[in-house]
């Protein structure tokens, strides 16, 4: 299944292989933007839904590798798959390491190509999921007070209202009326909700 709103980009300088990963890729229903150069593709806004890059690592110019690097400190997230004819394992490990999906070394099988495009996208849509719901729960933090963000982070750890109280140098009364605008605000059902919007917010919990 294609994640909706999803875009293949390819950058080669290699007219052939830029024109059989086009048929490819419209042939196996992905939509796609085709690049002749690393430079071209970085001049481009980055895309709002899953995508990912099909890169080749040997190129005029800026390489794949350089590609790589530029988003990184842009702090895009598309998902890279590097191509190439002459890669070796150094290469390769550096690239895995910095976050790629594949290093795909040609000739390669269009059905492996696929698979890894597909893998690619999925991660790509899980990544902007995880990036909204943590935009989500950071607005709903933003409504809380100081005393309410302390609470909650307390709260989260399992501490009862008495226990809290006494983290707090506060009577347990005023923790209840605390810990139910902490709920309310938060809109969580439960504490487990709770917890799950503080970890999607990127909350540290509390160290009693």
């Amino acid at each position: 299944m294609i994640p909706p709103n999803s875009l293949v980009f390819v950058i080669d300088d290699d007219a052939s292989v830029r024109k059989g990963l086009s048929r490819l890729l419209r042939s196996a229903g992905y939509k796609s933007e085709i690049f002749n150069s690393a430079a071209d593709f970085l001049a481009r806004s980055p895309h709002p839904g899953p995508c990912c890059v099909i890169v080749d690592v040997r190129m005029p110019g800026l390489n794949g590798i350089d590609v790589q690097e530029a988003l990184i400190q842009r702090r895009r997230e598309e998902q890279l798959i590097f191509i190439t004819g002459h890669g070796n394992i150094p290469m390769c490990a550096r690239v895995m390491k910095a976050g790629a999906v594949d290093f795909l070394p040609k000739p390669f099988r269009n059905a492996e190509l696929l698979q890894c495009i597909g893998r690619a996208l999925m991660r790509s849509a899980d990544q902007r999921s995880r990036a909204v719901e943590k935009g989500n729960a950071r607005e709903l933090l933003d409504l809380l007070t100081p005393r309410e963000f302390e609470v909650m982070q307390l709260v989260t750890t399992g501490l009862l209202n008495k226990q809290i109280a006494g983290e707090l140098g506060t009577k347990e009364k005023t923790v209840k009326v605390h810990r139910a605008r902490v709920m309310d605000k938060m809109r969580a059902g439960s504490f487990a909700e709770l917890v799950r919007l503080a970890d999607a917010a990127g909350v540290i919990v509390a160290q009693t």
